[in-house]
């Protein structure tokens, strides 16, 4: 039961990101899932349990990326960081493009129903604690504030990416130049920025 239900869902974030929220119907949703006919519609009643459900999985199964991606970057420096942050977005924007696109179907979706806006959001702090961390040891005065910078920068780069799609997409350079322009600061200049806008 709960294999099949966890089956609609991933049919139904298939549909969201490739097709798009207007092709996402019961009848889509069975059709991507291999299931039979009215499957999804005795898991979810309309289509608003359907779309909660839909953010719901979304938002495990990107948690389940970002554990394995910080647990296997540990970055020395920021270059290895803007590297490993690099594979991120590429394994996004390739393998995970439909989930990916779904993302930001739903943030759409949020701009009508903003009751879904603190779940599709509420991945991020964890990813905002991993990111700090990481700042502050390469020296940021402000490691959350630069990584809400950062996280906001590759949402752009990721969603031009699904939009017109480069054959030669690279954006490690991009990281690195805006790390380096968030961490490149002298002793004075960093300490007079933590004092203005605290170091959290």
């Amino acid at each position: 039961m709960a294999r099949r239900r966890e089956q609609v869902l991933d049919a139904g974030i298939q549909v969201l990101g490739s097709e798009g929220a207007r092709r996402l119907t019961y009848q889509a949703v069975d059709a991507a899932a291999g299931v039979p006919s009215g499957t999804a519609s005795n898991y979810f009643r309309n289509r608003t349990a359907l779309i909660d459900g839909i953010v719901d999985h979304l938002q495990e199964l990107e948690r389940r990326d970002w554990e394995a991606f910080a647990a296997a970057a540990a970055p020395a420096d920021t270059d290895e960081l803007a590297a490993a942050v690099g594979r991120f977005l590429r394994y996004a924007t390739g393998p995970e493009r439909a989930r990916t696109a779904a993302r930001f179907a739903l943030y759409l979706e949020a701009t009508s129903r903003p009751e879904l806006r603190p779940a599709l959001t509420r991945g991020r702090e964890a990813v905002v604690g991993w990111g700090a961390e990481w700042l502050r040891r390469f020296g940021s005065p402000a490691p959350r504030r630069h990584c809400g910078i950062l996280l906001d920068y590759m949402d752009g780069v990721v969603f031009r990416q699904l939009a017109f799609p480069d054959e030669d997409f690279d954006p490690v350079p991009g990281i690195r130049e805006l790390l380096s322009g968030l961490l490149d600061r002298s002793p004075q200049d960093r300490t007079a920025y933590g004092e203005s806008h605290g170091t959290g």
